[in-house]
């Protein structure tokens, strides 16, 4: 199996690679990685630039196929709905592709990997590739339950808020970004979550910000105490070794 980490988790979230390698690692997975690691393509797809989005996408499916393995594991709901399904409709190419939130559900199920049940409070934000483009809900949920209390937001799966960090907007319209992010960060205080966790590396950037764009306005003593975390980090808390 080969883990394909994607941009953003290389670069700014490596927290959640490591805690990704940690799980495999417990559960005696055998993987690789690739010595250096393309873009998926999806930022470029989503911003306008075709041509550009292809060639690059083009590169990485050579380096994919080049490194013989059948199955990829992916951290970001984006890679997983490019490499998924952009490159069968670009390319006619069906990658084995499966997210991590797919992987660990199935690790738990089988017995492969332990876990310590808290009474934390989580709720999970739906990132829109991964729910709508891709119809994954279920899973990262049986994962949150196997630790955790789930709490649901009154706005989930289908019908959830984007983040607002897709398609370029945190790039172009930072201010519209971040209040679609406080937003979604209001939900989870409503509920009363402890953790605001989810799936996919652009999600937990923007709504991180839009987080301590809010504490930054309140006093300490009003300062929100929710944590936003990736599955994987929220699981490596309870997990036995």
């Amino acid at each position: 199996m080969l883990y394909f980490k994607g941009c953003v988790v290389r670069e700014k979230l490596s927290k959640i690679s490591d805690s990704t390698e940690e799980i495999l690692k417990t559960a005696g997975v055998k993987y690789t990685t690739l010595n250096y690691e393309n873009c998926c393509g999806s930022f470029l797809k989503r911003t306008g630039f075709k041509e550009e989005a292809e060639e690059v996408m083009r590169n990485n499916l050579d380096d994919l196929l080049k490194s013989g393995e059948k199955k990829i594991l992916v951290s970001c709901a984006g890679c997983y709905n490019t490499l998924k399904n952009d490159y069968k409709e670009l390319f006619g190419v069906e990658l084995d592709v499966i997210h991590t939130s797919e992987f660990i559900r199935n690790l738990i199920k089988n017995g492969s990997l332990k876990i310590n049940k808290t009474n934390k409070k989580v709720t999970y934000h739906d990132p829109c590739h991964l729910g709508r483009h891709s119809g994954i809900y279920d899973e990262p949920r049986e994962v949150i339950k196997s630790s955790c209390e789930l709490v649901e937001m009154e706005r989930n799966r289908d019908r959830s808020r984007c983040c607002g960090a897709g398609a370029g907007v945190k790039s172009a319209f930072p201010e519209l970004a971040l209040e679609a992010g406080t937003r979604r960060i209001n939900d989870a205080n409503n509920i009363e979550a402890e953790i605001l966790a989810t799936t996919c590396s652009f999600c937990i950037l923007n709504l991180n910000d839009a987080l301590e764009n809010i504490n930054k306005k309140n006093s300490n003593d009003e300062r929100s105490k929710l944590k936003v975390m990736d599955l994987t980090e929220l699981i490596l808390i309870g997990l036995e070794k």
